[in-house]
C-alpha cells in the first residue's frame, strides 16, 4: 500500500498504539493536526532536536496538549513516540486489523455509533468484532466484583438470561465473576445480542479463561474496545473501559461489589450520565455486598430481578418460566460437586483439587450434572450453565 493509498484512519490506528497512549491522549494527539501530520511529524522527533527545530505539530504538543506532565516529562513521552512511530509501518498494523476482520471507526465518520457521538467523553476510534449495529436498542449493562460470590453469579446469569429473552441487549466487560456470569445468561437466552466492551487490543483475550466466552459474543452479539491490536489489558484501561459501558448503559445494575472497584466506578460514570442505576440486594453480613447494598441506601433502584430492571426502563415484566424449562434438582453428591463449578471454565485438575475426589467418581457426578443441564464439559473443561442446551 502506497503512501498515498493509506487512510486517514490508518493513522489514528497507528497513534492509538503509541505507548502510554490512552482515550485523553489520542484525543490531545488529534487536536493539533492532520493523523498524518501528527505522525509524521512524531516520526521526524529526534533528541538532539532543538526547540527551534520543532515541528507545529511538536510545539503545540509541548505547549499545551500534554498540560498535565513537566516540561521534562513532556519531551521524554515525545521521544518516546517518536521511537515507537519510527518502528511502526502505518499500512502494515492497517492491513492486520482487516486481515482479523477487526472493524475501525473513528469519531466523526458516519459509521461511527451515535450513542457514543453524543457523549461528553466519547471514543476517539473504535475496534469491534461481531455486528456494530447490535449497538441500537435498549441496553442494560451489569456489572460487580471479579470476586464474586455464588449468590452474585447466580443472579448475574438469571438477570442477564431474562432480560435478554425479553429482548434487552445485556452489556457487561466479560471479566470475571459478575460479567462473565452475565453474558453466559445472555447467551443461554439465545435473543438479544451480547456487548462486551474490553479493555485491551481484540487480539488480547483478557481473562484467558474466558476465551471461548469471547468467541460466543463475538458470534452472537458485538465486542469493542478503544485499542488497537497488540495493545494488552493493563489497570490504567480499565476506567476508561467502564466510561463506554457506563454509556451504553440505558440502565447500569450493579449486581454484587465491595464499597471500592470498578462496578462502583462504573455506576459513578452512569450516574454523571443521567442513566438509570439499579443495585441488587446483597447479604448484609457479606463485604461482597457492602458497595450494592450502600448504592440502595443512597436512593438506587433496587434491582431484585430482570421485572425490576424492566419496570425502571418503561417495559413490561418478564414472563414467567415455564416448569417445562425447570431441571431435576441434582443429588446431595453431585450438588456438593457443582458447589465447585463456576460459570467460568476450569480445568478437571482443578476441581479434583477442590472437591478431593477420585477421578473416576468426579467424572460420573459431571456426567450427571451435564446429562440434567447442569454444566457443560469440553476437552477437560467444565463449566455450569444455566439450564439445558439442547
Amino acid at each position: 500500500m502506497s503512501r498515498r493509498a493509506i487512510p486517514s484512519d490508518a493513522f489514528v490506528v497507528a497513534l492509538a498504539r503509541l505507548p502510554q497512549v490512552g482515550p485523553a491522549r489520542l484525543r490531545s494527539l488529534l487536536c493539533v493536526g492532520e493523523p498524518s501530520e501528527v505522525w509524521e511529524s512524531l516520526c521526524r522527533v529526534s533528541p538532539s532536536e532543538s526547540t527551534s527545530q520543532r515541528s507545529s505539530v511538536v510545539g503545540k504538543l509541548m505547549a499545551d496538549g500534554l498540560d498535565r506532565l513537566s516540561e521534562t516529562q513532556r519531551v521524554g513521552l515525545i521521544e518516546l513516540w517518536g521511537r515507537a512511530a519510527r518502528s511502526l509501518d502505518v499500512s502494515t498494523f492497517w492491513q492486520a486489523h482487516l486481515d482479523a476482520g477487526i472493524g475501525v471507526t473513528v469519531f466523526g465518520s458516519p459509521s461511527f455509533p451515535p450513542v457514543f457521538a453524543a457523549d461528553d467523553d466519547p471514543p476517539m476510534v473504535l475496534f469491534w468484532k461481531g455486528d456494530l449495529d447490535h449497538l441500537a436498542g435498549v441496553r442494560a449493562a451489569l456489572v460487580g466484583t471479579r470476586r464474586a460470590s455464588r449468590y452474585g453469579r447466580d443472579v448475574a446469569f438469571e438477570l442477564g438470561r431474562d432480560l435478554a429473552a425479553a429482548g434487552i441487549a445485556v452489556v457487561s466487560g466479560l471479566a470475571l465473576g459478575i460479567d462473565g456470569a452475565a453474558h453466559s445468561g445472555a447467551l443461554e437466552a439465545c435473543a438479544a445480542p451480547p456487548i462486551a466492551v474490553v479493555g485491551s487490543g481484540l487480539d488480547r483475550i483478557y481473562p484467558r479463561a474466558h476465551a471461548a466466552l469471547w468467541r460466543r459474543v463475538a458470534d452472537a452479539g458485538v465486542i469493542i474496545s478503544e485499542y488497537p491490536l497488540g495493545a494488552p489489558a493493563a489497570a490504567w484501561q480499565f476506567p476508561a473501559r467502564n466510561r463506554l459501558i457506563a454509556t451504553l448503559a440505558d440502565a447500569l445494575i450493579v449486581v454484587e461489589s465491595q464499597h471500592t472497584g470498578g462496578a462502583m466506578g462504573t455506576a459513578i460514570e452512569a450516574t454523571r450520565r443521567g442513566g438509570v442505576v439499579m443495585a441488587v440486594p446483597g447479604p448484609v453480613t457479606a463485604s461482597s455486598s457492602d458497595g450494592t447494598n450502600q448504592l440502595l441506601v443512597d436512593g438506587c433502584v433496587p434491582a431484585r430481578d430482570a421485572t425490576d430492571v424492566l419496570i425502571a426502563l418503561g417495559r413490561d415484566s418478564v414472563p414467567r418460566r415455564s416448569a417445562t424449562e425447570s431441571r431435576r434438582p441434582p443429588s446431595p453428591e453431585a450438588a456438593a460437586v457443582l458447589e465447585h463449578i463456576a460459570w467460568q471454565a476450569a480445568p478437571m485438575e482443578q476441581l479434583l483439587l477442590a472437591t478431593g475426589l477420585d477421578l473416576g467418581v468426579l467424572a460420573l457426578h459431571i456426567d450427571a450434572l451435564e446429562a440434567e443441564g447442569w454444566v457443560a464439559q469440553r476437552a477437560g473443561w467444565v463449566e455450569r450453565i444455566g439450564r439445558s442446551r439442547s
